[in-house]
């Protein structure tokens, strides 16, 4: 036989995009179209409804960027048409290449009924199936002209990202109003012949299944009157039953398909549309779960859910229905799927707290998967935090957009830093947005690295964003193909459903330890600094006003402000979601954020003002507040006392030029460019400087990604290099144990205060950056004179350990990584540690001197300031704060010791007292209380949270400072767990046993 493959294939694509797809709605009369205008920001249902709207023709320019257009649109269904299946098909004019990027709607019946979301990929809305003749039509079409940042030439600066900058300018063209007539044979038979060849164009050529599908294609194609598609569809169809009946081989992959919507809670818009786009995307599925009996839809991020609720009850309603049928399942337990590298020890918890929390109390669901398909790479603290709040699973797709190396395994267990291991899944078809194409069917089986061991896959389908979630096309494709052979098979399952099937057919996964790295996305570390310090300020503001309000509540009847913590927290986590902390979204959300930090940190000082003026009374003796988790200064960890005397640091000049700082414990020479060349440890007799290095020195790089502007920092970036040596001033500080100095660079200046504390082994580096420079990246070295094939960084409830050298490609695509408080370096007996308030991204390399000496430099820098113009163009322009610490001679556990300090400035106070006990201390350093707080329930009793830091095994003691009744050990939701041991209780003493970096709960009751 001939062959004639490519000619069907091509004829097939011809008839379907010419003949086909044109004849779904074969008759079609126009709507009369008016529109009115909301000023300024979206006004509520009632109001919108309500405007008197003017005419609009089909082919006019609407939608100013960020507004918002309520169209009503009217008409009649012919008597003719009665009977037939009516569609209003509304295209607001949309680009069907991008959804999710572009205007949206949410359709309204006149008594503000939602009825669905108008997306790209998603533009009827159902009339009548059957249609009665003679009906009055009228919708309403609430309209966001969101602006496309993302375009198709991607990455260009733009001023859109901001209402304040995006001007006046109309974005869409009205494209279609109409009502139509459906036909569904012809729907089905487009679908038919999309999944037949979708398959057959994955099929190999000398596949007897693709031949006996062309075939028969061929034979379909035949039987349609190409000038009269309608009346011919169904004879089209029935040549093609035999080849869509052919059930798929017993071995065939097995998709389980999750309806699901990905929505950025931020991102290329602010978060106020999010609330409109979650509403939309929830119209749509709940309408889709009334129509597809078979299928499936999950969502994630319980603050979308909230703002359902909150925002839309109508919607909030036929959502809890659809709840509690089973079929629209509340996934992954967290507020939102958040960065997870970044976030602090408790916000991570407090995560999960808050999420499973929400689902528990709104629908009685618990969760027991984390849900995070698009978060940049994952923390090596995170398994034993989802074990912590009770789950036991983890989904995430983005570690297949790794450029370097393709990781090795789709379903494994990952191990924490303390041990605990999380079944973990990365769906093979690498997306979150599936479509059910037959590409990406083919794609996940072929991709799929466990076979022969497992047979189960996970397809997240749904177009997400604004793109309005899972189509009926996909839900009829999915149809087609649950047992069709030359397939993977797919069905509709609830995440909780597929990975039971998937632990039970591989109880023995391997195992991967420690962070899941992604190699890409690794300059969101350090884009959009405030965004970052008003993170990380308002974690340790959380953390005080706990612990003081707690202190308060138990010591002098202080009101707990459960309600105002709980609202806070929500916020906090909110913008710690996966594109706002990293610093990847349009301008408006990081203005915004901004703005919010600010109101956070001034009601967070008035909640710790307030606990410490109830513990201090009235009076003027002097009380210093120490908030950390270690004594200092002879005030013991969460307590307020007098502060001890701590000695002086002198200041003189060094022979050479500049200035020496000596406070007997540190000798710290900063020579005439303001550079540290020396800082002597007179204990340990060692210098930290490596010979002919120089500290504190910043350098700066060109920084200019092939993509992904605010995400990326690509390796080459380190080819050039500038270092700022030149310096306006160097001079003695005022206070008379610190350094001045203030460079120049480009169109920016530096001031920076080099302070050496009095009897601490601590040089501090404050560094003020008036930042205006573009498409450049900012950093601070210290090369250190310590010989470390590893070092070690701060994450959540511990830190874990990443190689210096760069033997292999997983290790030098580690080129930029995260750290939270603490950057630690050191051989055996002696060590170093960089600790800081504020930044996370670093580099770590090492080199060998050629000079005659052959020593090691381990050069560690940190991340100051970027400036990319996507999709920000004034990203960090301005001034900016940046404290940092070096710490010659430091052990791991001065490296704990003093990130926490440097992040927990003490409060001076006076009162009536002399001190303040506090609520619980512990008597091993290497125990870290993380969280000192009243249990959320309101019962008044005391939970403490804390955690093995130095990675150890550690038996310490915690005395409380009140009568306990009863101690509990619980989950991260303050449960008891059953089968934790019970710690051994005498009087107000408690023992512990913690193995390396575990996390502990107790619960307290007072009596």
């Amino acid at each position: 036989m001939h062959d004639d493959r490519n000619l069907v294939e091509a004829r097939l694509k011809r008839v379907l995009d010419e003949r086909v797809r044109p004849a779904l709605y074969p008759e079609s009369v126009p709507l009369d179209v008016a529109v009115w205008n909301a000023p300024g920001e979206p006004v509520p249902v009632e109001e919108g409804l309500a405007a008197e709207p003017e005419p609009i023709e089909v082919g006019a320019r609407w939608g100013a960027p960020w507004g918002t257009s309520w169209f009503r649109v009217t008409g009649t269904v012919p008597e003719a048409w009665a009977g037939k299946t009516v569609e209003a098909i509304l295209d607001l004019g949309f680009d069907e290449n991008m959804p999710g990027f572009q205007c949206e709607g949410l359709v309204y019946r006149p008594d503000g009924t939602p009825v669905k979301g108008l997306n790209p990929r998603n533009q009827w809305v159902r009339i009548g199936a059957p249609a009665e003749g003679g009906e009055q039509v009228r919708l309403h079409v609430e309209a966001a002209s969101n602006p496309v940042i993302l375009d198709y030439h991607p990455f260009v600066p733009t001023q859109l990202g901001d209402k304040d900058t995006a001007g006046s300018e109309p974005q869409y063209t009205l494209a279609r109003m109409d009502l139509a007539v459906l036909d569904e044979t012809v729907w089905n038979l487009v679908l038919d012949l999309e999944v037949l060849g979708e398959l057959m164009a994955e099929l190999p050529v000398e596949s007897p299944r693709r031949w006996e599908i062309l075939r028969a294609v061929d034979r379909a194609l035949d039987a349609i009157d190409l000038q009269d598609v309608n009346s011919t569809a169904e004879a089209a169809r029935s040549r093609l039953t035999d080849v869509l009946s052919a059930p798929a081989v017993p071995s065939a992959h097995r998709i389980s398909a999750v309806g699901h919507a990905h929505i950025d809670s931020a991102w290329l818009w602010p978060l106020r549309e999010t609330v409109r786009k979650v509403a939309r995307t929830t119209s749509n599925m709940t309408a889709l779960l009334e129509d597809e009996p078979d299928f499936v839809f999950a969502m994630s991020q319980a603050q979308q859910w909230a703002w359902v609720r909150d925002h839309r009850p109508e919607v909030w309603a036929r959502v809890k229905k659809a709840v509690a049928d089973g079929r629209f399942v509340p996934a992954g337990g967290m507020w939102v799927e958040s960065d997870t590298n970044m976030p602090g020890s408790e916000a991570m918890a407090r995560q999960f707290v808050h999420g499973k929390r929400f689902f528990l109390d709104e629908f009685g669901v618990e969760n027991d998967e984390a849900w995070l398909p698009d978060t940049f790479g994952f923390a090596a603290g995170l398994p034993q935090i989802i074990k912590a709040a009770g789950a036991k699973y983890l989904l995430t797709q983005k570690i297949s957009w790794s450029q370097t190396n393709r990781f090795p395994h789709h379903t494994f267990r990952w191990e924490g830093i303390d041990g605990t291991r999380i079944f973990t899944h990365f769906p093979p078809v690498d997306t979150y947005n599936c479509s059910m194409k037959g590409a990406e069917i083919a794609h996940a089986a072929k991709n799929f690295k466990d076979k022969g061991v497992a047979r189960h896959s996970l397809a997240p389908t749904g177009w997400g964003d604004g793109g309005g979630g899972t189509t009926r096309e996909m839900v009829a494709k999915a149809a087609r193909l649950r047992d069709l052979e030359g397939s993977a098979t797919v069905e509709w399952e609830t995440p909780h459903a597929f990975f039971e099937k998937a632990e039970a057919e591989n109880p023995a996964p391997p195992v991967w330890v420690g962070e899941l790295y992604l190699e890409l996305h690794r300059a969101t570390l350090t884009s959009q600094a405030r965004t970052k310090q008003g993170n990380r300020r308002s974690e340790h503001l959380l953390r005080e006003a706990e612990l003081w309000a707690a202190t308060a509540a138990v010591r002098a009847g202080f009101p707990y402000p459960y309600d105002d913590l709980d609202r806070i927290w929500k916020t906090v986590l909110l913008h710690q979601f996966h594109d706002i902390l990293p610093g990847s979204s349009i301008a408006w959300v990081h203005r915004e954020a901004r703005a919010t930090y600010d109101r956070v940190a001034a009601e967070l000082n008035g909640v710790i003002a307030a606990a410490q003026r109830a513990l201090a009374g009235e009076g003027d003796t002097p009380l210093v507040f120490n908030s950390a988790p270690h004594p200092r200064a002879g005030v013991p960890a969460g307590a307020a006392a007098s502060r001890a005397a701590e000695g002086r640091t002198g200041l003189g000049p060094r022979p050479d030029g500049g200035h020496v700082l000596d406070n007997g414990l540190l000798r710290v020479e900063i020579d005439e460019r303001g550079l540290v060349v020396s800082a002597y440890d007179l204990a340990a007799d060692r210098e930290t400087i490596a010979p002919g290095g120089a500290g504190n020195l910043l350098q700066l790089h060109p920084d200019f990604p092939n993509m992904w502007d605010a995400w990326d920092v690509d390796a080459f970036y380190r080819n050039t290099v500038t270092d700022l040596t030149d310096a306006d001033e160097v001079a003695p500080g005022d206070d008379g144990a610190s350094v001045r100095i203030v460079r120049s660079f480009g169109s920016s200046r530096v001031t920076q205060v080099l302070t050496l504390m009095p009897g601490e082994r601590r040089l501090e580096v404050d560094t003020e950056v008036d930042w205006h420079e573009t498409e450049k990246f900012l950093k601070l070295a210290f090369p250190l004179d310590v010989h470390a094939e590893r070092y070690a960084s701060e994450t959540q409830f511990g830190h874990f350990h990443r190689p210096t050298h760069t033997n292999t490609s997983w290790e030098a695509a580690k080129f930029e990584a995260c750290n939270h408080r603490f950057v630690h370096v050191e051989e055996p007996g002696w060590g170093v540690a960089l600790v800081n308030d504020s930044t996370y991204g670093h580099d770590v390399t090492r080199t060998v001197r050629t000079d005659g000496d052959s020593g090691t430099t381990t050069t560690v820098r940190v991340s100051l300031l970027r400036a990319p113009r996507f999709p920000d163009p004034e990203t960090d322009q301005g001034v900016h704060r940046f404290r940092h610490a070096l710490v010659p001679g430091a052990g791991i556990g001065d490296a704990v010791r003093e990130g926490w300090r440097i992040n927990l400035p003490e409060r001076h106070v006076t009162g009536g007292t002399g001190k303040v006990a506090p609520l619980v201390t512990v008597d091993r350093d290497a125990v870290v209380v993380t969280a000192v707080k009243l249990a959320d329930d309101g019962s008044g009793d005391v939970v403490v949270r804390f955690h093995e830091a130095h990675g150890g095994r550690v038996r310490a003691t915690l005395t409380t400072g009140f009568t306990a009744t009863d101690v509990q050990v619980t989950d991260l939701l303050e449960r008891p767990l059953a089968d934790a041991e019970a710690p051994r209780a005498d009087g107000d003493r408690i023992s512990v046993h913690l193995r390396p970096f575990q996390l502990m709960t107790l619960r307290l009751k007072r009596a």
